[in-house]
């Protein structure tokens, strides 16, 4: 059986048939609305010939509501109330004063920029939610892919073809050591010196891994990759237990914490930026994230 035909009132035709039951007189009423008595009347008629039966009972003295009038009012005051709160909540979420933004980043970015930027955010959107969902490239990309995250934080040279990328800087590799290890006072290292030496590693289907494994096989140096692990916060603790040392973005390497970050030469570079769904458009306070995003990265094109 197909569903029986909406009327079709508006927001102004609620208030009407309110204040005629709280005044009981149309010029009362009226005066209320700041309409004119007329508009009032020709607004309540359509109203009660859009629902089929009457609303209110008209005398010469007064306008008394009728059984189905008190009903349809309550049910008014109650669509007006729902009406305000869903207008309210849409202006929210129109400027980021609410909302949620889901982002999917590579670990050196989520450790070493994300936290500050996150700050500066919700400093003025404090009624926004954000989840952050850090792992390697491959998640990131599929977090894209899926929907589950708005945007995604990694590398971006050779997406597929439903990704597009936005280049926000270049991520330059270093050496990590603890600072007593013999290479934390050199000025620079290469992938050869690091032939005899035990590394932490991440695994091999992250970009990080790969990338690293791709130069030292270009230039013809075996590492000796001994503890794999799968987070980056893991192996620089691992580092500065003298466990070996790391090969990592220079981001994810944080003041302090008894390491030292030695540049490797030659230089091992990769473009990072913003990762997207093509054709997908942002919320608004994923929108905003963005812009702040461009404005306040750290690294430079």
């Amino acid at each position: 059986m197909p569903p029986a035909a909406l009327p079709d009132f508006s927001a102004r035709q609620l208030e009407a048939v309110l204040a005629l039951v709280e005044y009981g007189s149309f010029v009362a009423a009226a005066a209320r609305l700041r309409i004119s008595q007329p508009a009032l009347t020709r607004a309540v008629k359509r109203l009660e010939t859009e629902l089929g039966v009457r609303l209110f009972d008209r005398t010469t003295r007064r306008v008394q509501v009728t059984a189905a009038g008190r009903e349809f009012a309550a049910v008014a005051e109650r669509m007006l109330a729902d009406l305000g709160i869903t207008v309210q909540s849409v202006r929210e979420v129109a400027q980021e004063r609410r909302g949620l933004v889901v982002l999917s980043s590579v670990m050196s970015v989520a450790g070493a920029f994300l936290p500050r930027l996150i700050a500066a955010y919700r400093a003025d959107r404090p009624g926004v939610e954000i989840h952050v969902r850090e792992s390697v490239h491959g998640s990131v990309m599929e977090d894209v892919r899926s929907g589950v995250a708005d945007f995604g934080l990694g590398y971006v040279d050779e997406l597929p073809d439903f990704a597009v990328g936005t280049p926000l800087g270049r991520e330059t590799f270093c050496v990590v050591t603890s600072a007593r290890h013999k290479f934390a006072n050199r000025r620079k290292l290469g992938l050869s010196d690091l032939a005899d030496q035990p590394i932490v590693a991440l695994p091999t289907d992250s970009r990080t891994r790969r990338t690293i494994d791709a130069a030292a096989a270009m230039a013809g140096v075996p590492l000796r990759q001994m503890v794999v692990v799968t987070q980056i916060a893991t192996l620089l603790g691992l580092v500065a237990a003298d466990v070996g040392v790391g090969i990592v973005p220079r981001g994810a390497v944080p003041a302090g914490r008894n390491l030292r970050a030695v540049p490797l030469e030659p230089r091992l570079v990769r473009r990072i930026g913003v990762i997207a769904l093509r054709e997908r458009e942002p919320t608004p306070a994923a929108a905003g994230f963005l812009a702040l995003l461009r404005r306040e990265w750290p690294l430079q094109n």
